[in-house]
């Protein structure tokens, strides 16, 4: 099926817009090792937003993949992973921000670089969330596509080189009206220091209604529970 939209973003870019329900946005890595920052909230009422604690207790989970779902604070389902070649997406280590740029990659700011400044992603969902009448206050904890982050015995978290290889992809159907926000910084525990974020494609596809039979509504209860109060919303508001 041919997009009905689609765009590159280079290292280190950043993009929002508002996807409807009934739509599906695919991310690619084109080269590997990528990293995709990502907000969501609710497109009318952007009160309601990802809620990063939900959707993990909610699933028994600790990392995002396939057929799982992105939960809102309002208990309901933004969006379901309905492919996914990559199998682990990190949703624990929150973003870069510029004190940590500058003590790993250095100083290398706009009025001496100009366009090849070094971005983070703090500031780039800033800069986005402006666009739509949101600020520092909405930050919320955010979900890195295509990395992989594991905890040891002592609960150490460490960064997973070479998880995301050229071509992967990763699926997300929305099940809401959404707002979507995203940069491609590099993820905050990587452990490289040459600063060097990795291109994405985002392509976006019309699909066909879930059923209670699709596979994010039966891994888990809770998602079914949660995309029956989507159904309500969508049935009383409209």
């Amino acid at each position: 099926m041919e997009p009905i939209y689609e765009i590159e973003l280079t290292g280190a870019g950043m993009w929002s817009r508002v996807i409807s329900r009934g739509k599906t946005l695919r991310l690619t890595d084109l080269n590997g090792g990528a990293n995709v920052g990502m907000l969501l909230y609710h497109a009318p009422e952007r009160h309601e937003r990802y809620n990063m604690p939900d959707t993990l207790k909610g699933q028994h989970i600790f990392y995002l993949r396939a057929p799982y779902g992105i939960h809102s604070d309002m208990g309901r389902l933004f969006a379901s992973i309905t492919e996914d070649t990559c199998g682990w997406h990190d949703t624990v280590c929150g973003t870069s921000d510029a004190e940590l740029v500058e003590e790993r990659y250095g100083v290398h700011n706009f009025q001496e670089a100009r366009n090849e400044f070094y971005r983070n992603g703090r500031e780039c969902f800033l800069i986005e969330l402006a666009k739509w009448g949101l600020g520092e206050r909405d930050l919320v904890p955010n979900i890195n596509f295509f990395s992989k982050v594991v905890a040891d015995v002592d609960g150490n978290l460490s960064y997973v080189e070479g998880h995301s290889k050229a071509g992967d992809h990763v699926d997300l159907r929305f099940e809401m009206d959404t707002l979507v926000v995203l940069h491609t910084c590099q993820h905050p525990l990587h452990p490289s220091q040459t600063y060097g974020p990795r291109p994405v494609k985002l392509s976006v596809f019309p699909n066909a209604a879930p059923t209670m039979e699709d596979a994010t509504m039966t891994v888990r209860p809770e998602n079914a529970r949660a995309y029956r109060n989507t159904l309500d919303y969508y049935l009383l508001s409209r």
